[in-house]
């Protein structure tokens, strides 16, 4: 097993288990860490203050925090030396297993040539690289358990049915969840097998059963488990979170190890020919319907092979009562593992969110619900952010360098404050710069009034400003001239006199109009 950096949700897990009365093994397993892994983590949160009975109001993100800072891995590098000497004897290794010995006497063998190493390494070490114990064994039927303690779920394929959306036919896929107490079964359809596909599926059999579980036995899917092991398994993320939601326990079986759940191995073929074989079905949400019209009157009301009664009748006299209270909706998170960009920024789910500057080129891990994002470093919680949607982003000026913030948010009044601060005259220039209908455009001016100063100091600068707000002149380039030829201190040119009156210029007056009455005379009169 290779050395891997324990998660928040892990953490929180082991935490979880302990304050609810379990031992470190169990708490240890539940958790998928090993047990002196949990068991470090509680003693480092009893040093932070977690009192046992204090409840789970305690596992605040500030605790968990402090837990994880506490607590440093032993073996940053991977497998410990003993497992590399193993790696060069596989070989041998590998033909002693093949003839039948035991680990006991392949230890025997290696320490003659000199190779010494734990025997859990080398038990490991067998299994996991050669083989070891996987022949075939028999078989014994194990106790039902409690009412309303165990339920077992699988996904099982049952044919295709016509998708709308996609104008196709789609294979679909039935989660089977069946209560191994009164055998009482739910049938989830799904054309998907993922973590949101799993969570949807457990949501309606809370709603159809009326309460959960107190332990699921899934198999390995991998949305569920992240790594796959016969006595320590590895969930995932999105999946402990769920189950630290509804409060309950995840047993998962083995891998290729149909024994460890059967109860609902057999639901399979039984859905999939009673229910699925021969129908017609329009679509997936009216063969989700009658899935659950099945479920109630034919599977639940059948008399069952085993128990010899009516599951439903069963479920509802034994079990019933004895569920967990599910609680409000779950709203489906998205775990993933960011790194923070160049631009201060992590991509999640197609949006982007900034993050502190200090964490620049690191990698954190991220929880994004409907609501809200939240970032975490080695568990501590560094930034939380709204959800946004896709191609969207969500930007907090806290998180980027002084020097960059005001261009980057377009903070056209923090420009101009920091050209005011300069002089009057300074900050007066930059506001004539900036009054435009789309001021964000003009910043780059001001940015270079700005330099102009670090340049050639804010005196100067000053006098060039004022001098060309009395003439009106509104350019960077011209107070960028005027410094480089040093004219700011100059006087301006005289303005050209007026023109004397030439010689023979008429009066002004001459072109006055005149009121001129004309009398029309009749044509006689005009021979006269």
């Amino acid at each position: 097993m290779v050395f891997r950096e324990v998660s928040v949700i892990e953490i929180r897990e082991v935490l979880r288990s302990w304050l609810a009365g379990a031992g470190l093994r169990t708490a240890a397993a539940q958790a998928g860490v090993d047990r002196k892994t949990a068991r470090r983590y509680v003693e480092a949160a009893v040093a932070a203050g977690l009192a046992r009975d204090g409840g789970p109001g305690q596992l605040s993100d500030e605790l968990v925090g402090q837990v994880a800072e506490a607590v440093r891995p032993v073996r940053p590098g991977g497998h410990g030396q003993g497992w590399d000497r193993l790696e060069s004897c596989r070989a041998e290794i590998g033909a002693w297993v093949k003839q039948g010995l035991t680990v006991v006497k392949i230890g025997v063998l290696l320490e003659r040539q000199g190779v010494v190493v734990p025997y859990r390494t080398l038990h490991r070490f067998c299994a996991e690289r050669c083989g070891y114990g996987r022949s075939a064994a028999t078989t014994v039927r194990v106790a039902d358990g409690e009412p309303g303690m165990e339920c077992q779920l699988d996904f099982g394929y049952l044919g295709l049915l016509a998708d709308p959306v996609s104008g196709r036919q789609r294979k679909v896929h039935a989660l089977i969840f069946t209560a191994c107490y009164s055998r009482h079964m739910f049938v989830w359809l799904s054309f998907t097998q993922t973590l949101a596909a799993f969570i949807g599926g457990c949501e309606a059999a809370w709603a159809f059963f009326g309460g959960v579980f107190k332990v699921l036995v899934p198999d390995n899917a991998s949305a569920i488990v992240a790594n796959a092991d016969a006595v320590n398994p590895r969930f995932t993320a999105g999946w402990l979170d769920y189950a630290q939601a509804r409060g309950f326990v995840t047993d998962a079986a083995r891998v290729r190890s149909p024994k460890d759940k059967p109860k609902v191995e057999r639901a399979v073929q039984y859905v999939r020919g009673n229910f699925f074989a021969g129908e017609h079905f329009a679509g997936l949400s009216e063969a989700q319907a009658r899935a659950e019209a099945w479920c109630r009157d034919v599977a639940g009301m059948r008399i069952h092979g085993t128990i010899a009664a009516r599951p439903a009748e069963v479920f509802a006299a034994h079990e019933a009562g004895a569920l967990l209270l599910p609680g409000e909706l779950y709203d489906v998170p998205v775990f993933t593992r960011v790194k923070v960009h160049r631009d201060f920024h992590v991509e999640v789910a197609r949006a982007l969110y900034s993050a502190p500057k200090e964490y620049l080129g690191c990698h954190l891990d991220a929880r994004a619900d409907s609501a809200l994002v939240r970032l975490y470093c080695r568990g501590q919680l560094v930034k939380i952010h709204p959800r946004q949607q896709p191609g969207r982003r969500s930007t907090d000026p806290a998180d980027l360098p002084a020097e960059k913030t005001t261009y980057a948010m377009r903070d056209v009044a923090s420009l101009a404050r920091a050209a005011r601060r300069h002089g009057d005259a300074i900050g007066a220039y930059a506001d004539q710069l900036l009054d435009t209908d789309l001021p964000w455009t003009k910043m780059r001016q001001v940015y270079r009034l700005l330099g102009l100063v670090r340049r050639y100091g804010p005196g100067p600068v000053e006098i060039a400003c004022a001098r060309a707000l009395d003439l009106d002149v509104v350019n960077v380039t011209k107070i960028a001239s005027m410094l480089e030829k040093a004219t700011e201190n100059a006087a301006p040119p005289p303005r050209p006199a007026v023109a004397a009156a030439a010689r023979f210029a008429r009066d002004p007056a001459e072109y006055r109009p005149r009121n001129i009455q004309l009398t029309l005379l009749d044509g006689r009169e005009a021979s006269r």
